[in-house]
């Protein structure tokens, strides 16, 4: 075994992203969405509805919610203490997460909305995020259909908060934009009541401006319905579960960067030639056993093992076949570390 310290220009670093399809089996898009009755009816319906891709109820795709600043749309934990329900402590959940200040106020595209739905994909569909720009999602109600992207493709710079980064949902589809402004709406594929959301890659997460959704046509929007009413709590939720499964697609990518060291491993030709194997080498006086290995060596390179400066051992790269050393030879082996 031999062994040799790596020079700086020994090392490089590249990052790849990778995309696949979001949905169970990498498929980008789903057009089939089902509910389960026992999850909806449970303690947990009262925040949050789970859906699938199929009716065996195995793999949760997104989840769907409703939150309102002022516990409006669901039924109060205790009447003595009014604004405290199941839409308030989601709204607060989502202030913490993506605001970061109990304070602060959603806006969409410069709009303030006391009140949002959620759109959260399951954490199981993707590893790091989701990709901008393949988002497609067609809503649908009273009637009317509109598709929805994100504004990654014609932002210029890129917002920041607490969850990452922040893109505008949009009148369009795969990152490209229509402007609403011949239909009633607002510029830059907003509607009259700004955008229709907020999309957080970073944390899998749609936030949608009920604003925009609940307003007429001729206003950009497809008329779900008031997002009041406190006798149900799953309702809200359910109502844009309902208009999900009117539209019948919602295609999205998921993105993974893959960061990878290479190094560089560099035998020149004085180097390597000579084998340590016991066998070679005479115990008793420490000759090589056989002459021809003294003026004409020939070893043959297996492996590489990359050590840190305590001798011990980190990874160990294995090439496909051996590699023939001698005086007359230089060699450069690629490895290549994935993390």
């Amino acid at each position: 075994m031999s062994f040799k310290a790596f020079e700086q220009d020994d090392f490089v670093v590249s990052a790849d992203s990778i995309t696949a399809g979001l949905w169970t089996g990498n498929a980008p898009t789903l057009s089939a969405f089902y509910t389960s009755s026992t999850q909806v009816a449970s303690s947990n319906g009262d925040y949050y509805i789970n859906v699938f891709n199929s009716e065996s109820y195995t793999d949760i795709q997104f989840a769907i919610a409703y939150g309102d600043v002022d516990g409006s749309g669901s039924i109060e934990y205790d009447s003595l203490v009014p604004g405290k329900s199941p839409s308030s402590t989601n709204y607060g959940q989502y202030r913490t997460l993506v605001l970061g200040d109990e304070n602060a106020e959603f806006t969409f595209g410069g709009v303030t909305a006391p009140n949002f739905y959620v759109i959260s994909v399951d954490r199981n569909r993707y590893k790091e995020g989701l990709f901008p720009g393949s988002t497609t999602l067609l809503l649908s109600g009273s009637g009317q259909t509109i598709s929805l992207t994100d504004n990654s493709q014609v932002v210029t710079s890129v917002e920041f908060n607490d969850a990452g980064r922040v893109f505008q949902l949009v009148s369009g589809s795969a990152g490209t934009v229509v402007d609403t402004t011949s239909t009633g709406g607002g510029t830059n594929g907003y509607s009259a009541s700004g955008s229709y959301g907020l999309f957080l890659p970073d944390i899998a997460t749609y936030i949608l401006n009920p604003s925009a959704l609940d307003a007429a046509a001729a206003d950009g929007g497809i008329l779900l319905g008031t997002v009041r009413g406190d006798d149900d709590d799953s309702a809200n939720a359910g109502r844009l579960y309902d208009s999900i499964v009117g539209g019948a697609s919602f295609t999205a990518n998921s993105e993974e960067t893959i960061t990878s060291d290479f190094i560089f491993v560099r035998p020149r030709s004085s180097e390597f030639n000579y084998s340590e194997n016991p066998s070679f080498i005479s115990g008793s006086t420490g000759e090589v056993l056989y002459s021809s290995f003294i003026n004409n060596p020939t070893t043959y390179v297996t492996t590489v093992g990359l050590y840190n400066n305590a001798s011990e051992l980190l990874a160990v790269a294995k090439l496909s076949t051996p590699l023939p050393k001698d005086f007359t030879k230089e060699a450069l082996i690629r490895v290549k570390l994935d993390f």
